[in-house]
């Protein structure tokens, strides 16, 4: 093979990888594609809460016994609309889909003459003698979480003033309703002592004042004339003067006879 045929060939495997390259910065220059600024969505990623915020605390629902003084049956009435096709309120008390609501307050749980109660119920009703206006509160507020397996498939009442109406209207279903329970009774604030809101006095140490120390100057004594007393004579006691009488004594010289 002369040296004319190697030039050939290499110069066309040279020309093949000229063109390649050529082509590749050609299509890059063409089909370049600049990266938008913004994207079209951005898929935010929620923070883990670290416990930094207070969580929020569930609002205080008042017992069903003080929200019943101001419950308005006729307002219960209404709500039981949803509830009539499968609840019977009259007092024929007839089963449908559910038992029979005519004097429901009060009545034992699961004893609905002629109703089959599912095997939730009957277990609940092994733990609660009655429908009292508290289980009744509790049971229209999740069904399903009150009494598990429930065949019940209504989801819940949730304002609790909603419940207390409707409460209100079952127990108006009785030749003899319930009576209503007794408000809970208000706390008193407790009585707060003045002495706790006073501020406390500061105290001060006592501090006694130096006692001012007088120079002891010795008075000369003085010496006071002694106060002489009158001299008193005492009368003498005039004792009468008894003579003793006198001794006769023998005379000394006798005569000699």
């Amino acid at each position: 093979m002369n040296s004319a045929k190697l030039n050939m060939i290499a110069g066309a495997i040279l020309s093949v990888l000229l063109l390649t390259m050529g082509l590749g910065i050609v299509s890059e220059i063409v089909f370049h594609q600049d990266a938008p600024e913004k994207p079209g969505y951005e898929i935010v990623v929620a923070e883990a809460d670290t416990g930094s915020a207070p969580a929020e605390e569930a609002p205080q629902v008042e017992p069903i016994a003080a929200r019943l003084q101001s419950a308005s049956a006729e307002e219960g009435e209404k709500l039981t609309r949803a509830c009539a096709s499968c609840h019977d309120f009259s007092s024929a008390n007839t089963n449908k889909v559910g038992p029979g609501l005519w004097q429901v307050v009060g009545r034992p749980p699961a004893t609905h003459e002629g109703f089959r109660y599912s095997n939730g119920m009957q277990a609940y009703a092994q733990e609660h003698e009655a429908w009292t206006y508290e289980n009744l509160d509790h049971f229209l507020t999740a069904p399903r979480q009150e009494v598990s397996g429930t065949s019940m498939g209504y989801a819940g009442m949730r304002k609790p003033e909603d419940r207390a109406n409707l409460i209100a209207y079952l127990r108006t279903l009785s030749d003899n309703p319930q009576p209503l329970p007794e408000p809970p009774a208000a706390e008193a604030p407790a009585a707060e002592s003045p002495a706790a809101d006073a501020p406390a006095a500061a105290e001060t140490p006592a501090t006694e004042a130096p006692a001012a120390e007088a120079p002891a100057t010795e008075a000369p004594a003085t010496e006071a004339p002694a106060a002489e007393a009158p001299a008193t004579e005492a009368p003498a006691a005039d004792a009468p003067a008894t003579e003793a009488p006198a001794a006769e004594t023998p005379a000394q010289g006798t005569q000699a006879q």
